[in-house]
């Protein structure tokens, strides 16, 4: 795989993670359990997405084969997505939905703080003003987990059910590879691995507070950043993100 390629599959993982992430968090509205929350979690949404448009936008760019971000979102199949496996995890609960964003957003803030020094301007652009709402991810969904691990015996249990499914995925964010390694040789982007020890620090300050125990495990899921594998759930998302675009082949509003 030459620079230009392994470019192209760094920008797809960066737009792929949060358009997956986006369309999960957009399956509650309406649903949240509470007016504040439905709002709340409409706007992620919104903000992730955006996000996805400048990254696959950009990754359009890199490629040159004409395609736009519209239609590396809506007209690839399962096997051509680069998100980790964490983000294509259903919703569960509400308490699920929450620690599957807070375990995200720690890494991805400290990801994005690391690209807006990127060497390539592009990158640094879009970083930078990713990041500037991902701080506000991070922080609402980390005192949510606190709010919900140290509340209730109820709210409690369902929170360390949530972060037992969830501990196994976590890992492959870190996982460093080939793309990655020719992406830090160029300085456009650091080694996932050398995010680990900031983001476990923080994930250990938060579940203190939150009371919750976090598993011995180190056990790491993985194929989702690098298209080998997927879970049965990613197919069964895009049948729900992809019909209209399938269906109605260049269709504009």
């Amino acid at each position: 795989m030459n620079r230009e390629e392994a470019f192209f599959e760094f920008l797809c993982r960066m737009g792929d993670n949060p358009l997956i992430l986006g369309h999960r968090v957009s399956e509650w509205c309406g649903l949240a359990p509470v007016l504040e929350e439905d709002i709340a979690l409409a706007n992620t949404a919104l903000d992730l997405i955006g996000q996805t448009q400048m990254w696959l936008g950009l990754a359009g760019e890199v490629e040159g084969a004409g395609r736009s971000a519209d239609d590396l979102a809506m007209l690839r199949d399962v096997w051509d997505f680069r998100n980790v496996l964490l983000a294509e995890q259903p919703n569960g609960d509400f308490g699920q939905t929450m620690m599957r964003q807070y375990l995200f957003d720690q890494f991805h803030v400290l990801l994005l703080q690391r690209l807006a020094e990127s060497s390539d301007e592009r990158v640094a652009g879009i970083a930078a003003k990713s990041v500037k709402e991902v701080a506000y991810h991070v922080e609402r969904s980390r005192d949510t987990v606190i709010g919900l691990g140290d509340g209730t015996s109820e709210s409690h249990r369902r929170m360390q059910a949530a972060l037992d499914l969830l501990w196994p995925f976590a890992g492959e964010m870190f996982t460093d590879d080939a793309v990655s390694g020719q992406m830090a040789e160029a300085g456009i982007a650091p080694q996932p691995s050398t995010l680990r020890a900031d983001w476990d620090a923080a994930v250990r300050d938060t579940m203190a507070e939150a009371t919750l125990v976090i598993p011995e495990s180190d056990f790491a899921h993985a194929g989702g950043k690098t298209g080998t594998r997927h879970t049965e759930h990613l197919g069964h998302l895009l049948t729900q993100m992809q019909w209209l675009q399938r269906a109605y082949h260049g269709a504009t509003w």
